[in-house]
């Protein structure tokens, strides 16, 4: 398509046949300048998590072994051992997390999404998870401390799993709004259209194009419950001994890398690393593991 202008003359031109003939060598220069700072920046970004990765691969792969899967953590100072029990336990405390609030996050994302997205029902659970995003996961750990923990008079991994799933549940329920608000609303007038109803087409065209995205935000929930401290040293406690019940103290990773870091002995600091470097690992596998599979049940 020719875009064609009058001159001041009366004569039709070509308005793009100028276009690169008049520019600057100022204004190209601040346009290489500015990709530049933008390409520099974006670099600087990536150096803290290489950096990262470098150190846990540094200090913790030497370490890794077979042994560190199978065995339970060595007294202070002993050398051995390993934290089969905490990777059983914090496998078990991030899945009870997600049972609660996985169902709770995406079932509230498409009511205040999809069913009534102006009511004030709707704007108080916005502001009410944008909240507690906020909130330090310490909070967390000591409202689950009283609301179980003091119930039921023991420390127990369902404590610390409810503990991680109110520390995770603003986040998957943003994320699923902002998943569900990314599905363009001509999908669901074509459903309409067919004769669907509202639940047939939340369910076999909107969920289903939106659950990459959810599973985004699912990932990243998993990432922050497997790594927090705080909620689960308040609930769960800790525990040399492998999980035999839901009721009772229970190892975690993100607690062993907190106690062995603490201690003056090099065979349990270098425990810390390798434990370090197994969570990283874990949380990159499940994140992998999943977008692949929804991507290509998507797709």
């Amino acid at each position: 398509m020719n875009a064609l202008i009058k001159n001041s003359s009366g004569v039709a031109t070509n308005f793009f046949a100028g276009v690169g003939k008049q520019t600057s060598p100022w204004r190209l220069l601040r346009n290489r300048l500015l990709t530049g700072l933008c390409i520099a920046l974006s670099l600087l970004t990536l150096i803290p998590l290489f950096s990262i990765i470098i150190l846990l691969i540094e200090k913790g792969l030497p370490l890794l072994g077979s042994s560190l899967f199978t065995q339970l953590p060595p007294a202070p100072g002993q050398d051995g051992g390993g934290f089969g029990n905490a990777i059983l336990g914090t496998l078990v405390m991030v899945g009870i997390a997600l049972i609660f609030s996985i169902p709770l996050g995406i079932l509230s994302a498409v009511y205040i999404n999809e069913y009534s997205p102006s009511s004030k029902l709707a704007a108080a659970v916005r502001f009410v998870a944008k909240l507690l995003t906020g909130i330090p996961s310490i909070i967390c750990g000591v409202f689950a401390f009283a609301a179980v923990v003091m119930t039921t008079h023991q420390f127990s991994a369902l404590a610390g799993g409810v503990a991680l799933s109110i520390l995770v549940l603003p986040t998957i329920l943003l994320t699923a709004e902002q998943a569900l608000l990314g599905v363009p609303y001509a999908y669901r007038e074509a459903s309409f259209g067919v004769g669907a109803t509202h639940y047939q087409t939340i369910w076999r065209i909107v969920l289903p194009e939106a659950s990459p995205a959810m599973m985004t935000g699912i990932m990243l929930a998993v990432a922050r419950a497997a790594g927090e401290t705080a909620p689960v040293l308040f609930t769960a406690l800790f525990s040399y001994n492998w999980i035999h019940s839901l009721m009772e103290p229970t190892a975690s990773l993100s607690v062993l890398i907190f106690n062995f870091a603490s201690l003056p002995y090099a065979h349990n600091i270098s425990m810390a690393w390798a434990a370090s470097l197994v969570l990283v690992i874990l949380v990159t596998i499940a994140n992998i593991s999943a977008q692949v599979i929804f991507r290509s049940k998507h797709h």
